[in-house]
């Protein structure tokens, strides 16, 4: 929805932006990721919404927050795709689920649990929430090269931060800790807020999407090794040489 020419929202308009787009959650996040790209400046702020522009590799890319949860993301998507985006990498923080995710890793999502509502607006809930391909495969070329301990697989997604963090203060206790534990058993990776409403409204626009998100701890392992100095980094860097590959590619097929 245009409010003098511009979305209402994020409040840019059609041509401000390239066709790739990091979507972290904070939006003091946005300047320290534009510091990747060359040229940057802040084009926007408005609510959660902070927006930097740039380029990598002589392409325009950009950097856009979307707010905690899928109801904000949502709002960017869909406005950045009026805007003439079409390729979105979410970069986020997370608490790992199964052992074996530890604080410092990353995890690149192929798919999300739909643990959330704002994708039900979309599609029906038997729909699955799926990375794009080349994403996922971008993300992990990009994780390789840069050395990162990673993982690959489902993730969580979920509209209460405090139902993860204390279930048992929650009314619905049980029910929240019986699908915690069949997401463990599952093998789900990692829990957050945001990828699951990211991915369907990305099918849902025919544009493409993935995430990368940062483990800061595991949940359930009070033994978790200390965090690197760098790990909110990880994912970040991740995501930009995911988009020098991606563009690489995507000219190659021009």
């Amino acid at each position: 929805m245009l409010i003098d020419g511009r979305q209402m929202h994020i409040q840019i308009k059609k041509g401000d932006i390239g066709r790739y787009v990091i979507l972290p959650g904070d939006p003091a996040r946005c300047e320290k990721i534009a510091r990747y790209f060359d040229e940057p400046q802040q084009l926007a702020q408005n609510r959660e919404y902070t927006l930097w522009t740039g380029s990598l590799d002589g392409v325009p890319v950009a950097v856009c927050s979307t707010g905690i949860g899928g109801p904000s993301a949502a709002i960017a998507m869909e406005e950045l795709v009026e805007c003439g985006a079409d390729t979105f990498i979410r970069v986020g923080t997370s608490g790992g689920i199964v052992d074996e995710v530890k604080g410092g890793d990353i995890v690149i999502a192929t798919s999300a649990i739909r643990q959330e509502g704002t994708s039900r607006e979309y599609l029906p809930i038997e729909f699955p929430a799926a990375a794009s391909f080349d994403i996922v495969l971008a993300l992990k070329q990009a994780a390789e090269k840069l050395g990162y301990p990673h993982h690959v697989g489902v993730v969580q997604s979920k509209d209460s931060f405090y139902g993860e963090i204390r279930p048992a203060l929650m009314p619905i206790a049980d029910e929240l800790t019986a699908k915690w534990k069949a997401w463990k058993a599952a093998g789900a990776l990692t829990s957050e807020m945001e990828s699951a409403a990211l991915m369907i409204v990305a099918q849902v626009l025919h544009v493409r999407c993935g995430a990368v998100l940062n483990v800061l701890w595991n949940a359930d392992n009070d033994d978790a090794p200390a965090i690197p100095p760098d790990a909110a980094e990880r994912g970040v860097r991740a995501a930009v040489e995911a988009i020098r590959i991606l563009i690489r590619e995507d000219r190659a097929k021009a």
